[in-house]
């Protein structure tokens, strides 16, 4: 008989028992196969219409002080980046020689009245003597006539009566004519008193104090010289512009009602603050293509301020019941964008979706996705239609 090898029964036995262990550890190599992936579940929720750009943030009213009169700044009576109230004390001008020229007016008035008042007594005199001159002449032209009297006699008096009459017309005149130099000294001391006036320099608006741009003792200019800024920062202004297709929506809502305006300042996380919108710019600039838009914000905290850069947020509608996933899942394709869908088998579809609205992190869709279903996040790269995948859910 021919010799054949001689293979041992326990290892044949051992071969046939290994099976089931090979195939369990195949199966564990698919399932660490399978890609992870992140997912996050469709919601259904209102949100809003938003633009989002990057605004500045303006002085309510600014003021920039100056002296209506030139002189020596003899007082400051505030610190830089003080807060003042409309009328408060802020520099006094050297008042010395304004007081000297209001003096020099008053008295001047004073001596014109004087003679007005003289005047006045002057011509109550002539006019009395006038008066009675006038009735001499008259009495004597009744004696002439009735031949009792001379004609001489009457001509004294008439000529007498005359003169005194000029007399009256003179002083008349010389009235007028002193009033009217009353009506300039009057004036003039009215300009004394603005000019005196001018050298106390008041704030016009109440806000918050800048810095001092002219120290005490130094010579100002009227109207040339500004001697300190103040911003009126409560409330506040946030200018911005948006992209000049919205102008047609931001007109229509507008008239429904204010917007609101929500402003964050780029380096802190803090809530942002909400004003509303005031103003909408009459042109839009070609260069750009944008609508300039400015918001008024209460400001009460002094929470933002003059010159800053702002996140700036404009709520121009919302959305009810729109479905809602984060802007990540959604991938672009060669013809539209897609989502992966994870079913409850843990298994991938490839599903085409139509994305609207932009909400911060989400995006609104409006074709595609059902509220409650399951949208890969993250992990993409790993995935195919009909993937089945290890799920982490967000």
């Amino acid at each position: 008989m021919p010799q054949y090898p001689v293979v041992s029964s326990i290892a044949i036995c051992l071969a046939f028992l290994s099976l089931p262990a090979c195939t369990e550890k195949k199966a564990e190599a698919v399932l660490q196969e399978a890609p992870p992936v992140t997912v996050a579940v469709a919601e259904q929720r209102t949100v809003p219409v938003e633009i989002t750009v990057i605004g500045t943030v303006e002085a309510f009213s600014r003021v920039e002080v100056k002296t209506m009169v030139a002189g020596e700044l003899d007082e400051v009576h505030f610190t830089e980046g003080q807060d003042v109230r409309q009328g408060d004390l802020l520099f006094l001008i050297d008042q010395r020689r304004f007081q000297t020229a209001l003096r020099q007016a008053e008295a001047n008035l004073a001596r014109e009245l004087a003679q007005v008042n003289q005047i006045q007594a002057n011509l109550a005199r002539d006019q009395a003597e006038a008066e009675f001159a006038q009735a001499q002449a008259q009495r004597y032209q009744r004696l002439v006539d009735e031949g009792i009297s001379s004609k001489e006699q009457f001509d004294q008096f008439d000529t007498e009566a005359r003169a005194r009459a000029e007399a009256v017309l003179a002083g008349k005149a010389a009235l007028e004519t002193s009033k009217a130099g009353v009506k300039a000294f009057e004036e003039a001391v009215h300009s004394a008193k603005v000019q005196l006036g001018f050298c106390t320099v008041r704030a016009p608006i109440s806000g918050r104090t800048g810095s001092l741009l002219v120290n005490r003792g130094n010579i100002v200019q009227a109207n040339e010289t500004v001697l300190i800024t103040i911003n009126q920062i409560t409330p506040i202004y946030v200018n911005f512009a948006v992209p000049e297709r919205y102008l047609p929506q931001i007109r229509r809502n507008m008239a429904a009602g204010p917007l609101r305006v929500q402003a964050r300042i780029r380096s802190e996380e803090t809530q942002p603050v909400t004003g509303k919108l005031t103003f909408i710019d009459n042109a839009v600039d070609p260069s750009t293509g944008t609508i300039r838009l400015k918001a008024t914000f209460e400001n009460g905290d002094r929470h933002l301020w003059p010159g800053e850069f702002v996140d700036t947020t404009l709520e121009l509608a919302a959305l009810s019941n729109v479905t809602v996933i984060p802007s990540r899942a959604v991938q672009t394709g060669q013809d539209s964008q897609f989502v992966f869908v994870v079913t409850q088998d843990a298994i991938v579809e490839m599903r085409p979706v139509v994305a609207g609205q932009a909400v911060g992190a989400d995006v609104v869709i409006d074709e595609g996705i059902k509220p409650g279903e399951q949208v890969v996040t993250d992990g993409h790269l790993r995935l195919a239609p009909g993937t089945k995948v290890n799920i982490k859910t967000e």
